[in-house]
């Protein structure tokens, strides 16, 4: 089971220079092991919104849970306790701990980018790396 960050979905969408090797991940796992986070699904409305691409946000939810089987998983008020404790415990922004305390409380693998995830416990893994 695996949490995508929101770099992993934004890679896709404003298909970057590592779109291929997300499409590749996501052709070989099945959307039902995939999670997103309710903030990165709000943080991608948001990048969507001021890019005037709310059309593609659409196809996209509609992908990920409509035609997918993709899991939203959110974090509750007492949830942040522990996201201040990796804030702190790995000098991590809030985006990255709300992304690690998800990973950490729902037992998932984190896929990201993003290596600042790389000195955690749990650490992260790439695309490629799953392939």
């Amino acid at each position: 089971m695996y949490l995508l960050d929101t770099n992993i979905w934004l890679e896709l969408l404003l298909e970057k220079e590592k779109s291929r090797e997300v499409t590749h991940f996501l052709q070989n796992i099945s959307s039902d092991q995939l999670y997103i986070t309710d903030f990165g699904l709000h943080s991608i409305a948001v990048i969507m919104g001021r890019l005037g691409s709310m059309d593609s946000l659409l196809v996209f939810i509609h992908d990920l849970f409509e035609e997918g089987a993709t899991n939203l998983v959110h974090l509750i008020p007492e949830d942040f306790n522990k996201i201040i404790h990796f804030m702190n415990q790995y000098k991590l922004d809030f985006d990255d701990a709300y992304q690690y305390t998800a990973a950490t409380k729902y037992k998932l693998q984190l896929v990201s980018f993003d290596t600042d995830f790389d000195h955690t416990e749990g650490g992260r893994k790439t695309p490629s790396q799953i392939n």
